[in-house]
């Protein structure tokens, strides 16, 4: 989950530059290939500043000076990545981390974090179900 105070137009690698409006965001991704979980707390890196290379989507949005990592929700050990992310409102940029599938997009977006929050765990859970 990642708040953006304020809008902004970002470049995102070859998605080119895209318009995103202030609110929550929840960034669908897996963690289960090489590095796991590490991929997490190099994500926070980027949004921290301490690390500046852009290598997935995410790390665009993440690497703006205004975002921040509100709460990570997470489904460990099960593969529900595309499942979560079509259960959940559709996002500013197709294509944004889902060039691996055939998902329309894995950020989506909403006015509040905690309501975007809310129906990401509701949507881990019945992924996992």
């Amino acid at each position: 989950m990642i708040d953006l105070p304020e809008p902004t137009v970002l470049s995102v690698g070859a998605l080119g530059d895209h318009r995103f409006p202030a609110g929550a965001y929840a960034y669908t991704g897996s963690a289960l290939g090489t590095g796991g979980f590490a991929r997490v707390d190099r994500h926070r890196r980027v949004a921290a500043g301490e690390h500046d290379v852009r290598h997935w989507h995410v790390d665009h949005l993440l690497g703006h000076s205004e975002t921040r990592i509100d709460r990570v929700i997470e489904s460990a050990g099960a593969d529900v990545e595309c499942v979560v992310a079509g259960r959940l409102p559709e996002g500013p940029v197709d294509g944004f981390g889902s060039s691996d599938c055939g998902c329309v997009s894995h950020l989506s977006t909403a006015p509040d974090v905690g309501a975007l929050a809310d129906l990401a765990v509701r949507a881990h859970g019945a992924a996992t179900e």
